[in-house]
């Protein structure tokens, strides 16, 4: 899996304290029931970034089928409730 990283990404993700090797890393360690659809060309996971960090990114497929990330951020409390309630 390619990644597209530019200063807009990088930047972007900065501001919510996420580095693009941990958005990598969730979207790498996402499982089922995502990546989830939430636009025409956007796509939604929860996966985990760094040691037990849990991550929401959002991002889209490229036409060479690379991944641009648009967004990054930590869980919610309540998110990783519900994220651990579904791998049980």
């Amino acid at each position: 899996m390619d990644f597209h990283w530019n200063r807009w990404n990088i930047e972007h993700l900065a501001r919510h304290g996420v580095l693009p090797d941990e958005a990598e890393a969730a979207i790498r360690s996402s499982r089922r029931p995502f990546p989830r659809r939430i636009e025409e060309d956007k796509w939604l996971i929860w996966g985990r970034g760094r040691g037990e960090r849990l991550l929401q990114v959002i991002f889209v497929l490229n036409d060479d089928d690379s991944v641009f990330v648009i967004h990054a951020r930590p869980l919610t409390i309540r998110e990783k409730r519900q994220m651990r309630r579904r791998q049980r």
